[in-house]
């Protein structure tokens, strides 16, 4: 037997790792579900507001990409090691996506 042991030789301090990572986690994922309800709810009074069109929607599609953003990365784990290839995938749709609507907006306009 070696004197040098690896922490996955031990389960209990690999059990109190993933206890203590797992609580990490679930703290963060509270934390952006509260911030996610008070986006929304600011989303809510600027309408109920009747404040001018020009102001409601930048201001929706603002809050809807942060809420996508908080969704992504604490929802889906997307701050995880070994997430690369799906959050390349993930960005490559959405800058296709930039581009068409772009493209339908440049042809529309010109």
């Amino acid at each position: 037997m070696t004197t040098n042991q690896s922490n996955s030789d031990n389960p209990r301090l690999n059990l109190d790792y993933r206890k203590k990572r797992n609580t990490e986690d679930m703290k963060m994922q509270v934390i952006s579900f509260g911030m996610m309800l008070f986006l929304t709810l600011i989303a809510f009074f600027a309408v109920y507001q009747e404040f001018s069109g020009w102001y409601i929607m930048p201001v929706i599609v603002l809050l809807a990409v942060v809420q996508v953003i908080f969704q992504l990365y604490y929802f889906m784990h997307m701050n995880h090691k070994g997430h690369t290839i799906p959050a390349f995938f993930l960005y490559s749709g959405v800058l296709v996506a930039l581009l068409t609507i772009l493209a339908f907006v440049t042809i529309i306009w010109w």
